[in-house]
């Protein structure tokens, strides 16, 4: 059972408000007085995921729950799909367009870096309909 939940929206293409999201959930996990070790990893993992649904969806929610011990972040987005989860999960592969290129975003590091982060890490996705990204952090 979660203690606290918080759930933020994420639009497509928002570029001047990505980032938001992790940046209020690094906030709140420290005047939780959460470790700064596990802090840097949920902020990390929480990035990229909304990064990725910015990049990649026509938008969705990013969530927050914390429990006694653990930290779940779900990133749930409406759009494509992934094809082939295990050709997402590789370092280097992406289909960020080259405008996305050329902003500094779409290098194919966003899956693996949510992966080393994550104690827990979990990937599902219909093509057509959308992708649901979830981290567990063990606190």
């Amino acid at each position: 059972m979660s203690l606290i939940q918080y759930h933020f929206n994420v639009e497509k293409d928002d570029f001047d408000r990505a980032g938001e999201a992790s940046s209020n959930i690094k906030k709140i996990l420290r005047q939780l007085g959460i470790d700064a070790a596990i802090i840097r990893k949920v902020a990390i993992s929480t990035y990229e995921a909304e990064i990725n649904v910015v990049i990649h969806s026509l938008g969705g929610v990013i969530s927050l729950e914390i429990d006694t011990s653990s930290i779940k972040i779900t990133a749930k987005d409406r759009g494509p799909g992934i094809a082939n989860i295990e050709l997402a999960m590789q370092a280097g592969y992406s289909t960020a367009s080259d405008k996305v290129r050329e902003m500094g975003f779409g290098a194919g590091m966003g899956l693996p870096n949510m992966e080393k982060c994550a104690d827990k890490f979990e990937v599902e996705s219909v093509v057509g309909i959308g992708t649901t990204i979830t981290m567990h952090m063990y606190i």
